[in-house]
Parts: C-alpha cells; structure tokens; sequence
C-alpha cells in the first residue's frame, strides 16, 4: 500500500513539471487582426512578436529546467522536494500565445503575399 502511495505521489509530481516551450501548442489568434497592416508593417510586428516569444521561451525553458532538478532530487533524495515544482502557468500561457500570433502573421502575410515566414526551431 505504501508502494502504491509513494508512486502515485511520483505520478503527480511529475505530472506538475513545467513544459518545455517547444512542446507547448499555439494558442489561436485571428489572423484578421493583421490583415489591415502593411507588408512592411507586419514584417515590424513579426520581429517585435518574435523578440517576445524568444524572451519567453526562454523564461518557460529555464522553469522547466528548474522542475527536471527539483524532481530529480525529489526522487532521488527527498520526496518532499517533489511539492517545489511549479508546473505550467503565466508563462506557458504566455508562450501559447506568442505562438498563435505568429502563426497569425504568416497568416496574414500569405493571404496578402507578403512572404514571410518564422523560422521553425
């Protein structure tokens, strides 16, 4: 019974680590919110959305890091440590909708020819 206790206890601490960014899906955005902007115009907010989404992803990556350690020396070591992870919150939420309006602005850009695209990673 203990077995199963101290497992399940694993299963969710496990489960409350945070993701990394890439793993984390595009919110929607409405790529009509673009659609009044200017090639030139969307190529400025395409490198200012861009900006963002780095800093953020990098601030999603290093939390998940962060939770990987903490969960590691909670199995490892001390189980308590196991209640320090943090999980997806603001940032990841954060990261989603970068990424939707990313995918907004290539939307846009198609449906008026622009041509641009972001560069998968």
């Amino acid at each position: 019974m203990k077995k199963l206790i101290v497992i399940a206890a694993l299963c969710g601490a496990l489960s409350a680590c945070a993701s990394k960014s890439d793993t984390i899906a595009a919110s929607y955005v409405s790529s009509s919110l673009y659609m009044n902007l200017s090639c030139q115009q969307l190529a400025e907010e395409a490198r200012s959305v861009s900006s963002r989404a780095a800093a953020a992803a990098g601030v999603q990556d290093k939390k998940a890091g962060q939770d990987a350690a903490v969960t590691a020396v909670g199995i490892v070591l001390f189980w308590p440590a196991l209640f320090f992870t943090k999980g997806d919150g603001a940032s990841a939420a954060e990261v989603a909708r970068l990424k939707g309006e990313m995918q907004a602005i290539e939307d846009a850009s198609r449906k008026k020819g622009c041509g641009l695209k972001f560069q998968k990673s």
